[in-house]
């Protein structure tokens, strides 16, 4: 018997609440195809995510990982901040 390991969900999101403590909800975009018109459009969820130290601030990039339930919505951690808002500022 072989034992298969399997990778917690993963996803790549903007945080746009940030008003609870140790939680952000962030937002997680995806493009999907229409079946009969083939165009694109864009679909998006939410999910609340645990943000121990309160370090994400709304506008930032991150990236959330499933793990076990932590309330009653919670079920992602946040795992890294890609890019913060204020990096995006300066940038343009």
């Amino acid at each position: 018997m072989e034992h298969t390991t399997t990778q917690p969900q993963t996803f790549v999101g903007t945080v746009v609440k940030h008003a609870m403590q140790d939680t952000a909800t962030v937002r997680v975009d995806r493009y999907v195809k229409h079946p009969k018109y083939k165009k694109y459009t864009v679909r998006s969820k939410k999910f609340l995510a645990h943000d121990p130290g309160n370090a994400a601030q709304v506008g930032d990039t991150v990236t959330i990982v499933s793990t076990r339930p932590i309330s009653k919505l919670k079920r992602f951690v946040i795992k890294s901040i890609t890019s913060t808002r204020a990096e995006e500022v300066e940038s343009n």
